[in-house]
């Protein structure tokens, strides 16, 4: 039935440019951003398992900057740690030397030693990053970086099936490992290279043989034999000590390395995850944009064709 009131084939044609447009719309919208779920009404539930996602891969990442800084941390005090073994071999191969050693040459081979304990101090002073030394602390100052018992590295975030977060860390044993601390009250509190020893090389209050302050000559006479015996003896414990430290720092360096690279391999995934779930396959939405270009074509001219059918209702009363 043709009527002057109402056009049913034009209104059908309009309908379905509309929803061919509506269409086009979104595929556009998916070409320009990359994303077919873009926003939380595009698709609720991916969108905020999206979100939350992107949201813990920051945490990730950040997680990755906190493992290289402590690696560098760490980095710096093994290097210091084995410049210092370095130098208390030396001591050692002074002590060894000066055994048997007439008295003027052991006042000679104390000038050495002197010249190996002052390089001990500065070189472990100077093995600082980022303001944090661990191998020379004041572990009254609680407030400077890295002068804590123990240090905590942030290793990673993780999120459980509740929902809850969590984040866990790696510690490095600094007081075991401390060659000074500017605030020990005493020999069994204070650094590997400042604790007073006794003859078997053990730590022990009022002990007469600190690395530090080891002399085989005190200006006027020379130390007895039996005294540098001792001597090597406290030094070779020290060493022991300060390898085992050194050892401990190798093992905390590998670990984080093996948990960077794993974190760095965990933000990757979670992002490939995302992208599953709302990234646009741009091959299927270009050539679906291509499909609705021609229906929009074809609507329009259906619109064109539905609005002329009024104009064949005036022929009839010519």
């Amino acid at each position: 039935m043709s009527s002057i009131n109402t056009n049913a084939s034009a209104m059908t044609a309009l309908q379905s440019l509309s929803a061919t447009n509506k269409n086009l719309s979104i595929t556009q919208s998916r070409i320009s951003t990359g994303f077919r779920v873009a926003e939380a009404s595009d698709n609720a539930a991916y969108w905020s398992i999206a979100t939350t996602m992107r949201s813990d891969n920051k945490a990730n990442s950040v997680v990755n900057d906190a493992l290289g800084l402590g690696a560098s941390k760490v980095d710096t005090a093994y290097a210091g740690m084995n410049k210092a073994i370095e130098s208390v071999n030396q001591i050692k191969e002074k002590l060894v030397a000066a055994y048997g050693a007439s008295g003027a040459d052991k006042a000679k081979i104390q000038t050495e030693i002197k010249a190996i304990q002052d390089h001990l101090t500065s070189s472990t002073k100077g093995a600082t990053f980022s303001g944090a030394n661990w191998l020379s602390v004041d572990s009254t100052d609680h407030t400077a970086a890295g002068t804590f018992d123990t240090v905590k590295i942030v290793s990673s975030f993780t999120r459980s099936a509740a929902g809850s977060v969590s984040i866990e860390t790696i510690d490095v044993d600094v007081d075991g490992m401390k060659l000074f601390d500017a605030g020990a009250t005493g020999d069994t509190d204070a650094g590997i290279l400042e604790s007073a020893r006794d003859d078997t090389g053990a730590i022990a209050t009022g002990g007469a043989f600190g690395i530090m302050d080891l002399a085989v000559h005190d200006g006027t006479d020379g130390a007895a034999d039996t005294d540098i015996q001792s001597m090597m003896t406290a030094v070779d414990t020290a060493l022991k000590e300060m390898t085992d430290s050194a050892t401990k720092l190798g093992a905390a360096k590998n670990r984080i390395d093996l948990q960077k690279e794993f974190t760095q391999s965990l933000v990757d995934s979670i992002d490939r995850g995302v992208g599953q779930l709302v990234d646009a396959d741009m091959n299927k939405e270009s050539t679906r944009l291509q499909a609705l270009q021609v229906q929009q074509q074809l609507g329009i001219q259906a619109l064109t064709i539905a609005n002329s059918n009024t104009q064949s209702i005036l022929s009839l009363f010519r």
